[in-house]
């Protein structure tokens, strides 16, 4: 029986899996694919989609996808790798949705484009607020803002499972902390979400209790304990 038609339990809730559901639904224009295993394409997000039943055949394509010796990101993967796989990361998350949010637009916040990449790259390389590659601007809409024409403070949308938008890459530089920017910049991120008729979500590190803590006050509410785990594809057994 070809690999197609086995079955795939759909989750129960678009957020249980949230990069597979992305990358079947309104990102799928940034999808690679094996099998029914999907990724985003290496220079928006490193990034990949199992689906909820994954099994051996599945483990087999995402070998083939990025090939021996890769090391690969898997947010919400329920499942250990098998044998063989280093785990090269295993962080304990959390997920937390829009409910109330203040959302609203910010008179100081600009839409990032193109053209602002290597300003965006430079501040995620001060401030390291997860990956930010060279398309990850494409993955929807970032704000950001200037200070005598540096960038010091943006955020943007990544994951967009069906009626959901994430907000990530919040970061603020550190001789601008603590005047409120991030905080700024989710509501009016949230504030553009909203009106397309969608809801808020994003992730953070379980251990970041200081960004929980903040985002419950800007009106999210926790949904769910998560995983971000990374794992090194086996190399080849050398010949015999």
């Amino acid at each position: 029986m070809p690999h197609a038609s086995v079955r795939t339990e759909i989750p129960a809730h678009p957020l249980d899996n949230p990069a597979y559901a992305s990358l079947t639904g309104p990102h799928a224009r940034f999808a690679e694919s094996r099998g029914r295993v999907l990724r985003y394409r290496t220079d928006v997000s490193p990034w990949l989609g199992l689906p909820e039943d994954t099994d051996v055949a599945d483990w087999a394509d995402l070998a083939a996808l990025v090939g021996p010796g890769a090391e690969v990101a898997l947010p919400g993967v329920r499942v250990a790798p098998p044998e063989g796989w280093e785990v090269t990361f295993d962080v304990a998350g959390v997920q937390l949705v829009d409910e109330g949010v203040d959302a609203r637009p910010d008179e100081e916040a600009i839409p990032l484009g193109a053209d602002d990449v290597p300003d965006m790259l430079a501040l995620v390389e001060r401030t390291r607020p997860g990956p930010f590659l060279p398309r990850t601007v494409e993955l929807g809409t970032y704000l950001g803002i200037r200070r005598d024409g540096r960038l010091i403070a943006m955020a943007g949308e990544r994951l967009h499972p069906p009626g959901w938008t994430e907000i990530s890459a919040v970061c603020t530089d550190d001789a601008f902390r603590g005047q409120g920017l991030g905080s700024r910049l989710v509501r009016a991120v949230a504030a553009g979400i909203r009106e397309r008729g969608e809801t808020p979500f994003l992730h953070t590190a379980a251990a970041n209790t200081g960004a929980i803590r903040l985002y419950e006050s800007l009106g999210f509410r926790l949904r769910r304990t998560t995983r971000f785990l990374g794992a090194r594809v086996p190399e080849p057994s050398p010949a015999a």
